[in-house]
């Protein structure tokens, strides 16, 4: 059986994964589509908008058939760091193919710039290093550089970013998978206005948190994700989002000592001593963000850094995570997933567990998951707790 990976955060699952999902399996003629997502807390540091398993289960009614889970410390990170960790995931599975999403929506444009960084790593490297003594914040010093070098690739765009960070991390390695790339149809991933039946994430997001479940939001949803966003609403009075967290970041920040910060994940250049300077005058999430943003830092890593200090997150805890990551969760498949994992199952270099208490209770895993769910109704959350420690998801179809 041939596989094609997908690596995705489904935040929400919408008509244009739908599309992305037609077109992986038409070109890569796959007979499997693996999909490893990330889990409660997303690659921009954000919390995921409802819980990873309403979200595997609107993906596997519409084709996706096995779905792992991106371990926190892969999935709040860089595009080197998240890259890094879901091809480690695919590769060991053996797929045979790799497809994303870009702007670019041509691969030898991938290809080609990874050739020509290649060729002049060292130049790179001096002139980001220039550009960081500046004062710029790492992504516009690395696409001054990428410029600099010849790139013809627009780095600033972000799945561009992410499908670079793919492509290397699979030549530098000689991996062998083929890359795919589609070119992103309608909404760009940052557009916060919702447009035709295939909107951004973000615009959806933004839509729901805003309105609710309104007709402009459910002609980009597919059946199963209105589905599944209505119950969670209705259960849990709640779609996750920043300002759900606020009180308890800020009660985190305010009773840590300014040494404890700086083992904090992420934290650098003293900007612990920024966020704790401003953790008194902040009155939500959003304006604590302007209040601490600066040129050098941008939203999304402080993002980041606030998603670690929440969980508690040290980086010497996620350095150790990275030297002995051998484990990972399946979190659902349909029959042909089941299939696949049975043809495969004796040459896997890698563990895939079923549920969290694989992990341990002392995990990494477990606290960000048991931190998550605080944002919910107490008198739905251990439900969902319960489903951290329940058996895969199970969908009896084939893809």
């Amino acid at each position: 059986m041939k596989a094609c990976g997908l690596i995705v955060e489904y935040n929400p699952f919408h008509n244009g994964h739908i599309y992305h999902l037609k077109q992986s399996r038409k070109i890569s003629q796959a007979d499997c589509i693996i999909a490893v997502m990330s889990g409660s807390f997303l690659q921009r540091g954000e919390p995921a908008i409802v819980d990873k398993f309403s979200r595997a289960k609107a993906a596997l009614e519409y084709g996706v058939d096995l779905v792992l889970e991106l371990p926190y410390a892969y999935s709040v990170q860089s595009s080197t760091l998240f890259s890094h960790g879901a091809i480690k995931i695919l590769n060991a599975l053996k797929i045979d193919s790799l497809s994303f999403g870009s702007e670019s929506g041509n691969i030898n444009n991938f290809i080609n710039n990874f050739d020509i960084l290649n060729n002049k790593e060292h130049e790179y490297n001096h002139i980001l290093k220039q550009q960081l003594h500046k004062g710029l914040s790492y992504p516009v010093a690395s696409n001054m550089a990428y410029k600099t070098i010849g790139f013809n690739l627009d780095v600033l765009e972000p799945n561009n970013i992410l499908g670079f960070s793919y492509t290397k991390e699979i030549l530098s390695n000689n991996l062998p998978i083929e890359l795919y790339t589609f070119k992103r149809t309608n909404n760009a991933y940052h557009d916060e206005i919702l447009q035709n039946k295939i909107s951004s994430a973000t615009s959806i997001r933004k839509e729901v948190l805003n309105f609710g479940l309104t007709q402009n939001v459910k002609n980009s949803l597919p059946i199963s994700t209105i589905k599944e966003l209505d119950n969670y609403k209705k259960n849990t009075d709640t779609f996750h989002q920043w300002e759900n967290y606020f009180d308890l970041l800020q009660y985190k920040v305010l009773s840590s000592s300014r040494f404890e910060l700086s083992k904090i994940a992420l934290i650098d250049e003293g900007i612990h001593n920024r966020i704790k300077d401003t953790a008194r005058k902040a009155t939500s999430f959003h304006h604590w963000m302007h209040l601490v943003k600066t040129k050098r830092y941008t939203w999304v890593k402080i993002q980041r850094i606030f998603t670690h200090i929440l969980t508690s997150t040290t980086q010497s805890e996620l350095d150790l995570f990275h030297k002995n990551f051998n484990q990972v969760r399946l979190l659902g498949m349909n029959k042909t997933g089941q299939t696949y994992l049975n043809k495969i199952k004796n040459s896997l270099d890698i563990q895939i567990v079923s549920s969290l208490k694989s992990f341990g209770e002392d995990s990494l895993e477990t606290k960000v998951s048991d931190v998550y769910y605080t944002a919910v109704n107490p008198h739905f959350r251990k439900q969902l707790i319960n489903q951290e420690y329940a058996p895969p998801i199970i969908l009896n179809k084939n893809s």
